[in-house]
């Protein structure tokens, strides 16, 4: 015979007849019982979240000098290649002026070397010069070649230290905290950057779990590779309390434990598309789980005693006895 719980508010008014014993002798008291059947019981698991976009990207200086225009301003949407800041052009911009006239210096000496070579050609053929001072001549055009490729790459760094006079960003996102503004000296050697661009098209949700809720994950789906193709869809809860719109996927499970707090780091992707969330944001990951032929106690018919939780169960009998559950 199937066991039947007595709610427990019912149990109250049983006790509660003990102390009337004569007023109603003889008679047998009826209480409300609920027979239990299995069935399938749908739970969700609350995991505290650290949200990160899907790219924080510093942008750093590669070139010194003074900030002479800030082109955009802190929480602005930016797209890739957008320029943000610009160092004082000037001195690079003179660099590349050099350069160019260093190219064309060396231009000039390889023009004269291969005349002269030429000529030193022609002269030891008829005789006239030895091989040696040929020789000369062909080292001497040789080593002209040398200088305008030196003096062409030269030039190309020049280019380069001028565009980086422009500071673009290299992903779409949202500009950051600004802390260096027009007048300050920047250079590639600073610890702190000019700004982070977050790419908040997609955002991260960090949590751990447990040791044992993984492996109760992995013995659920026989091997460790199944257990992301098998996890269901989750969701969000922000930090104001608020279910988020849009539901997320687990894409990553650390196959190290952290010795630390016997947990590994879980990393559930959610689209955000209104931009609702943002980098460095808190919230929780709600991960739905189902369990298959159980029992299901109402909460109303169990009470707790010590940290434990007890429900009358009647047996065959016909007799009330509590039961740790």
């Amino acid at each position: 015979m199937k066991s039947r719980i007595v709610l427990f508010a019912f149990c109250v008014a049983l006790l509660s007849s003990c102390g009337n014993k004569g007023n109603d002798t003889g008679k047998v008291p009826e209480y409300a019982v609920q027979e239990l059947q299995k069935t399938t019981a749908n739970l969700t698991t609350a995991y505290p979240a650290t949200i990160k976009g899907k790219q924080d990207v510093e942008i750093r200086p590669q070139v010194s000098g003074f900030i002479t225009k800030l082109c955009v301003d802190e929480g602005s949407s930016v797209q890739k290649g957008q320029t943000l800041f610009v160092i004082d052009p000037v001195q690079y911009e003179e660099a590349v002026n050099v350069a160019k006239a260093a190219v064309e210096v060396a231009k000039a000496n390889v023009a004269t070397a291969e005349l002269t070579a030429k000529n030193k050609r022609q002269l030891e053929q008829k005789n006239i010069i030895s091989k040696f001072d040929l020789q000369t001549a062909e080292n001497a055009l040789a080593s002209s070649e040398a200088a305008l490729a030196q003096a062409k790459a030269q030039l190309t760094n020049a280019e380069k230290n001028l565009s980086y006079t422009q500071v673009t960003s290299p992903v779409n996102g949202v500009m950051g905290k600004v802390p260096f503004r027009v007048g300050s000296l920047v250079s590639p050697s600073m610890t702190t950057p000019l700004t982070t661009v977050s790419d908040i098209s997609e955002m991260y949700a960090y949590f751990s779990m447990t040791e044992k809720q993984l492996l109760d994950l992995i013995r659920q789906d026989s091997t460790s590779s199944k257990i992301l193709e098998k996890m269901p869809p989750v969701s969000l809860t922000t930090a104001d309390g608020r279910p988020y719109s849009q539901q997320g996927k687990i894409e990553t499970i650390s196959e190290v434990i952290d010795q630390t707090t016997g947990s590994v780091s879980v990393r559930a992707t959610f689209s955000n598309p209104q931009r609702l969330l943002r980098s460095g944001g808190t919230g929780s990951v709600i991960i739905p789980s189902q369990l298959q032929n159980v029992l299901v106690v109402p909460q109303k018919a169990t009470y707790e005693l010590q940290d434990k939780r007890f429900v009358f169960v009647v047996d065959a009998d016909s007799k009330v006895k509590n039961t740790e559950v």
